[in-house]
């Protein structure tokens, strides 16, 4: 999409959404899914330039973390937009011969019996492990509120809900964060402070964003409701969820078995979360 297919207001939305996301990415670099949606919010603009560089923080970034197939790929995005860019051909110079190095050392150190599939029953135990933990950060954020000494182990067991998979909610599930505000345990503000810190995960002002409520109500129900998790905007082919719960593996699961979307994850406050997911479904 170009700027000539976009009106003013969609235009003026875009670019508080690059405002913003410079910002976060100037203190947090490597943060991969903000440069993403950079990256989509230049490319809906047109400003070539700007797609092609962050594309090349997102490598960089990538490199960063030990990533390399997916700094491959990043880079090879920019290649297809400019074949001859000798800065983006010498990174993948020094990638590929990083990458063979790895590859000898991993070779050399292997044993033959690692190289057998797993069994069955051990694929089988795996599976059942599987079905029986459900993941719904529970355990992450006992070890940032409780471990971490920011609140005691009663109040985190006061405020949190546990979730009954079997039941469809009839209104938005509190986060975990609202309730411990209700109860004037921690305030909001220091618990996303903490959050966003601790998962990396940008956070974003929905009072001040365009939420696209159709876009929300092609989601199930039941899954934004439990979770309280908001699909609020579409960028290219990524779609853009906001969550008080950085850590719920489970929302995140149930989520992208719905779509064929890639999913961005962005911190939002509970109360415009519950606000937005309620006028979605009412």
């Amino acid at each position: 999409m170009t700027t000539a297919t976009l009106n003013a207001s969609e235009e003026a939305q875009l670019q508080q959404t690059i405002e913003m996301f410079e910002v976060i990415v100037q203190s947090q670099p490597n943060d991969c899914q903000s440069l993403e949606i950079l990256k989509e919010a230049y490319t809906k603009l047109g400003r070539e330039q700007e797609v092609i560089s962050t594309s090349k923080r997102i490598a960089q970034a990538y490199l960063q973390m030990g990533q390399l197939s997916s700094a491959i790929l990043e880079y090879e995005t920019v290649l297809q937009r400019r074949p001859n860019d000798t800065d983006v051909q010498a990174a993948l110079k020094q990638i590929e011969d990083k990458a063979n190095n790895v590859a000898v050392q991993q070779i050399a150190g292997v044993e033959p019996s690692s190289l057998t599939p797993s069994s069955d029953t051990a694929r089988f135990r795996k599976k059942v492990r599987a079905a029986e933990e459900i993941d719904d950060g529970r355990k992450a954020m006992h070890k940032v509120f409780v471990e971490g000494r920011v609140i005691n182990a009663g109040d985190f067991d006061l405020c949190w809900r546990s979730t009954d998979l079997a039941q469809s909610p009839s209104d938005v599930v509190e986060p975990f964060v609202h309730t411990l505000a209700e109860k004037g345990v921690l305030s909001v503000e220091k618990s996303l402070k903490l959050l966003t810190d601790k998962s990396r995960l940008a956070y974003l002002p929905l009072e001040k964003y365009e939420v696209d409520i159709e876009l929300a109500r092609g989601f199930p129900m039941a899954i934004c409701r439990r979770w309280c998790v908001l699909p609020f905007d579409r960028m290219s082919k990524a779609i853009l969820v906001a969550t008080a719960n950085p850590f719920n593996q489970q929302a995140a699961k149930e989520l992208a078995e719905t779509t064929t979307n890639r999913l961005l994850w962005c911190m939002a406050m509970p109360a415009e979360l519950m606000q937005n997911i309620r006028k979605a479904f009412h």
